[in-house]
């Protein structure tokens, strides 16, 4: 009988901000359009019509004075502490992200040391074979960190891994943007670890794709919508919102498909669909479209558990988070047992795509 090294997922963790910002909390703003004129609708009328295109209604911000870092550690804390080990043991840290450490106030990147070194250091882990270093890779990032940790316990490389993915969007939107209101702050965290057996379990198969010819400017930096007469030295994330709405739907239920069929998974064995919170009508449009792929009109009720509407989009936080809330019983409706088969996906900057397979 042949010993199988697999990939397992043995702990999670999380942090969610206790800043709620409601929708209508925007009805102070002044919105532009990318010429700099003053957009015609009520701001009323336009959160009535990003609540209908998005299905946010709120979402969460960091405290002014807590870094990205600190909730990277903080929900690493919470995932070491699930899966039991000493965390002196691990092989790796890998923290996906994509802006660094954002102080309030200030649009300027801090990525010197890696958010991975901090996080070491402020888990006071003295292990100088744990090494430590950052993802980047747009929302994907979380994912395909994941991916990466694969490699190295399947190769034999890395017996744990902890796998963190954190970001403060709040500090990197033009305020004077509408698509601005889609982004949040979050952090979540996995310990994946090497387990024997004699059957397939935890990753079954990954797919990853890079669009970067036509697709890699679909989110970008540029500068704010209002143009001040003294300039502004600041850049902010942009997207052009239509445009990667279309390329998600026309790539990401394929790319989820490809990965079933490379795992021998059919869909109907699917339990649970954990997608990147981006936009809640454009992920129900995917998870409709995947389905379609196979023949089926509509997929079950429960197979794609949704935070968005309240947590917002926090880009390589989305899935770590989404999963320890239904790992700890914080999803009404929503759990993964032994032996369930679940799909990840993300879609994100540059443009990436990636989808895993996983057997709990």
């Amino acid at each position: 009988m042949n010993t199988i090294i697999n990939s397992v997922i043995t702990g999670t963790g999380s942090y969610i901000p206790k800043l709620r910002v409601k929708n209508e909390d925007f009805l102070s703003k002044e919105f532009f359009d990318s010429s700099g004129q003053r957009l015609e609708k009520t701001n009323q009328e336009v959160i009535e019509k990003f609540l209908e295109i998005t299905t946010i209604a709120e979402r969460r911000f960091a405290r002014e004075d807590m870094l990205n870092s600190q909730m990277a550690f903080l929900a690493a804390e919470e995932a070491i502490s699930a899966s039991g080990i000493d965390k002196e043991t691990l092989d790796y840290i890998i923290v996906a992200h994509n802006f660094g450490d954002l102080h309030h106030g200030d649009t300027r990147s801090d990525m010197v040391p890696s958010l991975a070194a901090r996080v070491k250091h402020k888990l006071k882990i003295k292990n100088p074979e744990t090494v430590a270093y950052d993802m980047i890779f747009g929302c994907p990032g979380w994912l395909e960190s994941i991916i990466q940790a694969n490699y190295f316990i399947r190769s034999g490389d890395a017996q744990k891994v902890l796998v963190i993915g954190a970001e403060t969007l709040s500090r990197i939107f033009d305020p004077h943007d509408r698509d601005g209101m889609i982004y949040a702050d979050g952090a979540g965290a996995v310990v994946l670890e090497a387990k024997k057996g004699s059957e397939k379990m935890g990753i079954l198969a990954h797919k990853t794709r890079s669009d970067t010819l036509v697709y890699s400017q679909m989110l970008f930096m540029g500068d704010s919508y209002k143009k001040s007469p003294e300039g502004d030295s600041d850049r902010y994330l942009k997207m052009h919102g239509r445009k990667l709405y279309q390329y998600a739907l026309e790539h990401v239920p394929q790319a989820i498909k490809s990965c079933l069929e490379k795992s021998n998974i059919s869909i109907g064995e699917v339990k649970k669909l954990l997608i990147h919170q981006a936009n809640g009508k454009m992920d129900d449009a995917i998870l409709k479209r995947l389905y379609a792929l196979y023949g089926i009109d509509s997929a079950p009720d429960d197979v794609m558990p949704m935070t968005i509407g309240w947590l917002g989009n926090s880009s390589v936080a989305t899935i770590p988070t989404l999963l320890d809330l239904i790992v700890k019983g914080k999803m009404p409706g929503h759990e993964i047992n032994p032996g369930d088969i679940v799909v990840f996906a993300s879609v994100g900057a540059g443009m990436n795509i990636n989808a895993m397979v996983y057997r709990a």
